[in-house]
């Protein structure tokens, strides 16, 4: 692979302000349309993207673990729902640094699931990345008494998210083991798109022609986050190019305001730098550790040949 940083960092960097785009198409609608009839929009027109990405390397639907794909399915599912909930009822920017904390639970799920013991850094990454988290919700004013039931239940429903979102990674992750990536997501949005048809007979509310047109681009924008994901990946090392990730703060912010006239406060700025900091020294600490390992096996190679 061709390490080419400024292009995965620009393709990566694109493809967190389709996604923040699409969170605010979601916002729009998702007053008005049931969340699981916007997601089966989503997956249905992400397909076609899906599809072009899988006929580069050839389409493969063929597997052995089909149960790890619906189990890896349904649980992305539920992490769409809590996505299309929370961004309705909450500030963008607050939605997405609240999204932020996947890697801190990702840390936490691997050591009952995949049995790590985590280093002393990533310890000290989890306690500063949750400390921004109470930040943001001193801010909101949650931990008062006199904060409302609803406003508390959303709030810790955007980071329950997170810990989904970090679940699902994992099972990508196990999934990859014996998958190849193209048909781990076309086996996603295949299923995904099922079993979101399946309840639309009796939740089905027929958008006007806006959330309709929204709807599409929705799925369109999925699809295109895809494609830029992947090339961005392809193009540079994850460690490398990972922080770029947050720069989906700064579209949702942006968004945010000039669309909703959403303002961040000062406590979730200083909340995302925590919480984002925490994020960029694991992803710097993981980089650090392979190359450490890396030297260590040249070593031994050389001191045993």
């Amino acid at each position: 692979m061709k390490h080419d940083l400024k292009r995965g960092a620009l393709l990566l960097a694109s493809a967190t302000f389709f996604v923040a785009a699409l969170n605010a198409l979601q916002k729009l609608t998702g007053t008005r349309l049931p969340a699981l009839e916007i997601i089966f929009f989503r997956n249905l027109f992400s397909l076609p993207f899906v599809l072009l990405i899988a006929s580069r390397t050839g389409i493969i639907l063929r597997t052995h673990h089909f149960r790890g794909h619906l189990i890896r399915s349904v649980v992305g599912l539920i992490s769409m729902i809590m996505v299309v909930i929370t961004v309705t009822r909450l500030p963008l920017a607050e939605q997405q640094v609240l999204s932020y904390t996947q890697p801190l639970f990702l840390v936490l799920l691997s050591i009952p699931l995949l049995h790590e013991r985590p280093s002393l850094q990533r310890w000290i990454a989890v306690l500063i990345g949750f400390s921004g988290v109470v930040v943001v919700a001193l801010g909101k004013g949650l931990l008062n008494t006199s904060a409302t039931s609803v406003s508390t239940a959303i709030y810790l429903l955007a980071l329950a998210q997170g810990a989904v979102g970090a679940l699902t990674t994992m099972q990508i992750r196990q999934l990859s083991a014996t998958e190849a990536s193209t048909t781990i997501s076309l086996w996603q949005a295949i299923l995904m798109t099922v079993m979101t048809a399946a309840p639309l007979p009796f939740i089905w509310v027929t958008p006007g022609w806006q959330d309709g047109l929204c709807l599409v681009i929705v799925g369109g924008f999925a699809g295109i986050a895809q494609v830029l994901q992947t090339e961005a990946f392809a193009s540079a090392q994850v460690s490398a190019i990972g922080p770029f990730a947050y720069t989906g703060l700064l579209w949702a912010a942006l968004i945010g305001w000039l669309g909703f006239g959403e303002i961040p406060s000062s406590a979730m700025a200083a909340g995302a730098v925590l919480i984002i900091g925490s994020g960029v020294w694991m992803l710097r600490h993981d980089r650090a550790s392979k190359a450490r390992d890396a030297i260590v096996a040249t070593v031994e190679t050389a001191e045993g040949s």
